[in-house]
């Protein structure tokens, strides 16, 4: 009885101290990733606008050749959703929508991710004319990861796992508009 009572003691202190760890990391994350396009401004943000197209340059998107994909509102407005559904776990169940759009600048995005895991998340991508008729692409995701698991934070290594596929994807719209 002695070493059962130990044991169960041991493991209260363990969960304990997690759980006090995990008051002080950060809760917040937010991945970025730029890349240049040997286009004019117009020409790659008229791209990027447009839900629909993003299946063609995004990484999650082309994991899974049948994912199902479904369109509401008017593509490229603000309001217009595009929501996935995939067998594949990377991939999952979830949708997009755009919340705001700074015409030639900036779309905004709130992301919900259904499966495997419920979450929210938000999201852009930013044009941004350089010389040369060249623009710079930005593409971020952000969220806050809730206590306690927050502590999985700094294992999980956002920056890079979020951040490898942002700038495949940018590669591939690179690639695509410079086609």
């Amino acid at each position: 009885m002695g070493i059962i009572k130990r044991i169960l003691i041991i493991l209260i202190l363990i969960v304990a101290i997690v759980l006090i760890a995990a008051l002080f990391m950060p809760k917040k994350y937010a991945v970025e990733r730029e890349i240049t396009i040997n286009k004019p401004v117009d020409s790659v943000f008229n791209y990027v606008k447009y839900l629909k197209n993003q299946n063609e340059f995004s990484v999650w998107a082309n994991i899974d050749p049948n994912m199902k994909s479904t369109y509401k509102g008017t593509d490229g407005t603000v309001g217009s959703i595009s929501a996935w559904e995939s067998e594949v776990k990377e991939v999952g169940v979830g949708e997009q929508e755009i919340t705001k759009i700074t015409k030639g600048k900036r779309i905004d995005f709130a992301l919900r991710f259904k499966k495997p895991m419920e979450d929210n998340a938000l999201g852009f991508m930013s044009t941004e004319s350089e010389a040369g008729n060249q623009t710079k692409v930005k593409w971020g995701i952000s969220g806050v990861m809730p206590y306690p698991m927050n502590i999985m934070l700094p294992i999980m290594k956002m920056d890079e796992m979020i951040g490898n596929d942002l700038q495949k994807g940018l590669n591939n719209l690179k690639a695509k508009m410079e086609d």
